[in-house]
This record gives C-alpha cells, sequence and structure tokens, in this order.
C-alpha cells in the first residue's frame, strides 16, 4: 500500500508542474497589460515602464516563470498588485468560509445521493424509482443562483428561520455558524445530491446483476445486507470519483453561491482578481484550484486501493 502511494505522489508532481506552466502562460498570453491599469489613466510611458520594471514584466518570460516558480516553492503566492498584502495573508480569513461550505455541501449531498441513488436501483422500474430520477434530473438542471434566491426568499424573508447573507465563524458558536451556513450548502449540495444519486443508481444497476449478488440471495441474506454490504462497495468506485470531483470543485470556490449569499471567500476573491486583473491572485488561485484537485484525485486513488485491493497490484 506505501509503494503505491508512493507511486501516485510521484505521479502527481508533473501534473503540477504542467498546470503551473499553462496557467502561467495563459495570463501572460493574455490581452491587457497590468502595468497600465496600475499606472492610470494620466500614467506616463516612462512611468509604465517603471511600474513594469519594480515587477519584473521587462524580464524574458522563462526568467519571470522562474522566478514566480521559485517563489511558489518557498510558499510565496506573490503579492497583490492593487491591495499591497501578500496573497497568502488575503487568502487565510477566506478558507474558512470555503472550506466549510465544501464540506458541508458535499456531507448533504453523499447524505441525500447515496442513499436515493441505492433505493432508486432496488426499486427499480417503479414508481419511486422513477420519482427519485425526476428529482435527479431536476435538481441537477436548477441553476444554483436561482435556488438560493428561492431559499432566500422561503427559509429568510417568509419564515425567517436563517439568515439571507453573510458569513459567521464557528468561533462565534455552532449554531449561528451552522444558520449562515444551511441555505448556501442546500443550494451547492442538491445539484450536486442529484448528480451522486445518478450516479450510483446506474453503477449499482450493473453490480445488482453479477453473479454474486444472486449467490448473496440465494444464501437467505436480506436486501439491506446485499445492497450495502456487497452492492455498494463494489458499486462504490464510480460514486467515489464523483464526489472526488464535486469537491475539489467546491474547495476551488463556489463563485455562484459565495456571491449570492455574500460569503468572502476563495470564489470571491478569484472573481475580484479576474475583474482588477489583478494577475498574481488569479495566478495564485488557479495554483490553488490545480493543486486541490490534484490532491483530492490522489485521496480518491487511495479509496480506489481501499475498496478494491486488485487496483493497488
Amino acid at each position: 500500500m506505501g509503494g503505491y502511494i508512493i507511486r501516485r505522489l510521484l505521479a502527481s508532481i508533473p501534473v503540477i508542474l504542467l498546470v503551473g506552466i499553462i496557467t502561467f502562460s495563459i495570463l501572460h498570453i493574455a490581452p491587457g497589460d497590468p502595468a497600465v491599469l496600475m499606472a492610470g489613466d494620466e500614467a506616463t510611458p516612462e512611468d509604465v515602464e517603471k511600474i513594469r520594471q519594480a515587477l519584473g514584466f521587462d524580464k524574458p518570460f522563462i526568467v519571470q516563470f522562474g522566478l514566480w516558480l521559485g517563489r511558489l516553492l518557498r510558499g510565496d503566492l506573490g503579492t497583490s498588485i492593487f491591495s499591497k498584502y501578500s496573497i497568502v495573508s488575503l487568502m487565510a480569513p477566506r478558507l474558512q468560509p470555503t472550506l466549510s461550505l465544501a464540506f458541508l455541501a458535499i456531507t448533504l449531498s453523499i447524505l441525500i445521493g447515496v442513499p436515493l441513488g441505492v433505493f432508486a436501483a432496488w426499486k427499480a422500474g417503479r414508481l419511486v424509482d422513477r420519482a427519485i430520477m425526476l428529482f435527479a434530473v431536476l435538481g441537477f438542471s436548477v441553476p444554483v443562483f436561482w435556488l438560493g434566491f428561492i431559499f432566500i426568499w422561503a427559509f429568510a424573508v417568509q419564515i425567517r428561520i436563517f439568515p439571507a447573507v453573510g458569513f459567521v465563524p464557528i468561533s462565534e458558536g455552532i449554531i449561528p455558524f451552522l444558520k449562515s451556513m444551511t441555505l448556501p450548502a442546500m443550494a451547492n449540495a442538491i445539484p450536486f445530491s442529484a448528480l451522486v444519486a445518478r450516479m450510483t443508481r446506474s453503477t449499482m444497476l450493473e453490480v445488482l446483476n453479477e453473479d454474486y449478488i444472486r449467490t448473496a440471495r440465494a444464501k437467505g441474506l436480506g436486501e439491506y445486507v446485499v445492497n450495502t454490504r456487497h452492492a455498494l462497495r463494489n458499486a462504490s468506485i464510480p460514486i467515489v470519483t464523483v464526489i472526488g470531483l464535486v469537491f475539489a470543485a467546491l474547495v476551488g470556490g463556489a463563485v455562484v453561491t459565495e456571491t449570492v449569499f455574500a460569503i468572502p471567500g476563495l470564489g470571491r476573491m478569484l472573481v475580484d482578481g479576474v475583474v482588477r486583473r489583478d494577475y498574481p491572485i488569479v495566478q495564485a488561485m488557479l495554483m490553488v484550484v490545480s493543486v486541490a484537485y490534484v490532491f483530492v484525485n490522489l485521496v480518491v486513488d487511495i479509496l480506489y486501493a481501499y475498496l478494491d485491493p486488485r487496483i493497488r497490484y
């Protein structure tokens, strides 16, 4: 198992390096000069050139990339062009809202999607199966921002159970924290739980036709044991893959949800960086998202080996 993990870790290094090259290249190929934006409309060409020299934009591309990669390896994500603060210090207070939203949303997606998918596969072709698949289609088709506005109108304006916008840190109390995160977590969880339910149902239907499932039933095992202990574990690899991708996307920043509910997370930071053409922030955020995807894929690969020991060989 240890050798398998080491091989997966080593395979992740070239991926991260390639992502870094692509990220750095795209932002430098894109039209526009951040030095001109920083200098303002009344700046002279000499002022713009001084800013370019201070930021290192006058150096060759390969030199700029080497300097940026060196700072990245030291844990220095750079400095914001507009705020003049280090990006690490800007990201630190935004990690808790984004990670909280990601963990709550993925937990709700699993708790809702997996049981619904298993039950739909068990009752395949019946009315309850069609009802669950109707929920899955509608849930995956409805835009997240629309769900967010509906939840705000229903539970914050009409019933007034939850706050409409904002984020309360967990240090100020678990109840206020959960109240502030319930609506945005549900807005994200419904589409993703629909996706998980559809994937669970389709993989379960394939497994339920296998010989070992018929053998388990022939031994007199109940349907609950057959579906959960025998079928679900053997059908779990595609489900774990989808859950991993969903979690990585949420960690990268649920931009729409954070905007609708005014949550000061990484998603809004990325949007602000793109609007201002703050290149260091955009580069840093893209790298953080990419590393999050690679890390989640690594965890998923390790889970593969746990769920199916044949994979590690």
